[in-house]
């Protein structure tokens, strides 16, 4: 009798263990962790308890996820959760076809090869996606109710980006159909980000929108001084941003794409399959001005833009 519990403690089944791979960093998504784990919890998971989790974080830099991606293969993690573009999806599925993998990104999963369908996966992999490619009309026309005597906008597109001939070609039927003229500039690097910056002030370019992509995140310091430098209204995908010191940004609500992966992670664990979860698609948009940056640079925000933001930042 003695013996029993000895017995049955050493037939308790293993914590299982999740590995987070994302293209950002820590700082930025931190907060974002949290409604991950809400969405574990809500599928009955609660770290520490029946769970563990393990991070790698690429930190903007795309030739980081294929060996943080292989490591977590080796080290026979249950599930992987995947957040910060496509890319870092992508380099998931390429390192496992039997691991469970649940993605957090922005683009279509069945354009870029991740899953047969939204409603039927197939394979290992299924997650939530915020389709921010198709939200370039909506943001400019945000920018140009802004600044409606701007001649030129600028677009920023990151070659690197799995989707950014999708997210050029989105922005300039955008423009196209409301007769804007569309600057397009490659910004891959720190030194392409401060180049096309001047590009812009060189061509008299009035506002500048940038293409979705986890690396300007890791940039955005960066780009928050060189717009300010230069009085260039910009808009961005992420509500995070605008927080951070963005002037504006437009986009679905990421915390509830992470809490869906949350929640799905949780019933992958109890066994069903991500092949049978369909793609979770947004439902909530946000749209969010930071008016102290707006103050900063010396604009005026006209009041009717101020009465349709779901966020103002005083």
């Amino acid at each position: 009798m003695a013996a029993c519990p000895l017995a049955a403690h050493a037939q308790r089944p293993p914590v299982p263990v999740i590995g987070f791979l994302s293209l950002r960093t820590p700082e930025f998504d931190g907060p974002l962790l949290a409604e991950l784990r809400r969405g574990l919890r809500e599928a009955g998971y609660v770290e520490g308890q029946n769970f563990t989790i393990e991070f790698r974080f690429a930190g903007g830099q795309f030739d980081r996820l294929a060996p943080q991606a292989g490591d977590f293969v080796r080290r026979r993690v249950n599930l992987l959760v995947t957040s910060g573009g496509t890319a870092a999806a992508a380099a998931a599925k390429a390192a496992t076809s039997t691991i469970p993998i649940v993605f957090a990104i922005g683009d279509d999963p069945v354009q870029f090869g991740l899953v047969a369908s939204l409603n039927r996966p197939g394979g290992n992999i299924t997650g939530a996606t915020n389709f921010y490619g198709t939200l370039a009309a909506k943001q400019l026309g945000l920018l140009r109710e802004l600044a409606p005597k701007t001649d030129t906008i600028g677009f920023l597109a990151n070659r690197n980006e799995p989707a950014y001939e999708t997210q050029i070609r989105d922005a300039q039927t955008a423009a196209k159909e409301v007769g804007q003229k569309l600057t397009v500039l490659i910004a891959s690097t720190e030194a392409d980000i401060d180049a096309a910056f001047t590009t812009l002030v060189q061509e008299r370019a009035g506002a500048v929108l940038f293409g979705a992509n986890p690396f300007y995140v890791t940039r955005s310091t960066q780009i928050f001084a060189l717009a300010a430098r230069h009085s260039l209204p910009a808009i961005y995908w992420r509500t995070e941003l605008a927080k951070a010191g963005g002037l504006m940004s437009y986009g679905a609500h990421p915390g509830e794409q992470l809490r869906h992966a949350g929640v799905y992670a949780g019933r992958i664990l109890k066994g069903e399959k991500p092949a049978d979860l369909p793609v979770i698609q947004p439902t909530k948009f946000e749209f969010v001005i930071n008016l102290q940056t707006a103050r900063a640079m010396q604009l005026e925000v006209p009041p009717t833009l101020l009465a349709r933001a779901d966020v103002v930042i005083e």
